[in-house]
């Protein structure tokens, strides 16, 4: 089996593309799972353990976010298990230093809120550049179960300050869009209230659905009404063990990269079950995937046939992380294929680079496709048109985001010239594997 080569120096990551790569790569607990499981674990001050743990920056963040209010935490990064338990509060106020590492602070103020009697300090959100990523549907839950909240500028810095004098109280909310983060938050905040609490247009994404399994097991006693329709009600908290579910963008990520090598990937845990649409989009541009007892086996065997039209959009819907290495993919698909991303407004910006190695792709302001769009006539470019299949340069590249730079490793890896990616100061979360590729 072959691989191609990748060398990390001090500029960065130099590759050599143009080989097919074939192996196989374990996807292990999905990113966006583990670090709301996490801030679950406040929920209790009973000890919980966390299994089949990614080892990356995104939970060390998170891991000392939560340590500097009072959790104690074991990571056995081998056994990929951790341990935890947060016997009491010691600070409600989350350090500055984290205002933009990642989305998670915002969350701890539906788990504290029920656990101290003092006022939550939160600095504003951070995560990859990719939209305004607005917190208004997170204040708004959180408001509707009695929490008084304040907003502060303190210099570049948003301060959230919210309290529950008088506890927080069961009741109605509804979600004007299925927000995973909102969803999250609800869930949290409604699992200290009295009485019971209804939250209406949840999220139903893959990693939501196993913080309620978690939750669940904790004691928080969590009921469906309809798919999007759940009741809360506190219950009596207890100690648990929970496995967290495979990184489904992650391995689709893997996925797209056989397919535009040209060459073969086993996707072990991958979960056909978790991977909504993606997969009819690779049924309709011809790349070929065999579901196997513990993972998925993506292969190509011909010539990508384009001329698709994805539009990505809440579960089951095209996950808009997977938005950027399909497009890279479609790159190197026959026809002309769109892409209309309806969750962030933003998520089109690494396209600049794509078309600069040589990629024919048209990024507009259309609001072209079946799925009602919050864009519509907004003025954001986010619409692509791409065309192929062509060849692709490489290039010196500066990584802007996550899901972007593996857009880049693809393209790099199809790319028959070195390319060299960079990662611009401050990124969160590495863009190696965080499991090992056996090729």
């Amino acid at each position: 089996m072959t691989t191609a080569n990748l060398t990390r120096t001090e500029k960065g990551y130099q590759i050599y593309g143009g080989t097919p790569l074939f192996g196989s790569i374990q996807a292990l607990g999905a990113k966006n799972s583990v670090t709301k499981c996490l801030v679950a674990t406040l929920l209790t001050d009973e000890i919980c353990y966390l299994e089949n743990v990614p080892d990356i920056q995104e939970v060390e963040i998170t891991i000392e976010m939560l340590e500097s209010i009072g959790s104690i935490v074991r990571w056995d990064r081998e056994q990929h298990l951790i341990e935890i338990q947060t016997k009491e509060i010691l600070s409600t106020t989350i350090a500055n230093r984290f205002s933009a590492a990642n989305r998670i602070p915002i969350l701890l103020l539906g788990a504290l809120l029920g656990r101290t009697d003092k006022a939550v300090h939160i600095p504003s959100v951070g995560g990859c550049q990719i939209g305004s990523r607005p917190v208004n549907y997170h204040l708004q839950a959180l408001k509707s179960l009695g929490a008084e909240i304040e907003t502060i500028q303190n210099g570049d810095t948003i301060i959230y300050i919210a309290k529950a004098p008088k506890g927080l109280v069961g009741s109605s909310i509804y979600l004007d869009y299925p927000s995973l983060g909102a969803s999250e938050n609800a869930l949290l905040a409604a699992s200290w209230a009295d009485g019971i609490s209804t939250i209406y247009n949840i999220s139903i994404e893959p990693e939501f659905i196993d913080l309620i399994h978690f939750v669940q097991k904790m004691g928080v006693v969590v009921t469906f009404l309809n798919e999007r329709t759940i009741q809360v009600q506190k219950g009596e908290r207890r100690s648990t063990r929970h496995r967290l579910i495979s990184d489904r963008a992650y391995a689709a990520s893997f996925a797209m990269l056989a397919y535009a090598t040209k060459g073969e990937i086993f996707v072990e845990g991958a979960r056909q079950d978790h991977l909504g649409n993606f997969l009819s989009v690779l049924q309709q541009i011809g790349a070929p995937f065999f579901v196997e007892e513990n993972g998925i086996r993506f292969k190509y065997e011909r010539p990508l046939e384009g001329s698709c039209h994805v539009e990505t959009g809440p579960y089951p819907c095209f996950l808009t992380d997977m938005q950027q290495p399909l497009v890279t993919l479609l790159t190197q698909c026959k026809g002309i294929s769109t892409v209309h991303e309806t969750v962030y407004e933003q998520r089109f910006g690494y396209t600049k680079t794509l078309i600069e190695m040589g990629a024919h792709i048209q990024v507009s302001t259309n609001c072209s496709g079946l799925t009602p769009c919050r864009f519509h006539e907004k003025g954001f470019h986010h619409f692509a048109k791409v065309s192929g299949s062509v060849p692709l340069v490489g290039k010196d590249i500066l990584i802007p985001d996550l899901r972007a730079g593996f857009a880049y490793v693809i393209a790099a890896l199809i790319a028959e010239e070195k390319s060299t990616l960079k990662l611009e100061t401050g990124i969160w979360g590495p863009i190696e594997p965080v499991a090992p590729f056996r090729g």
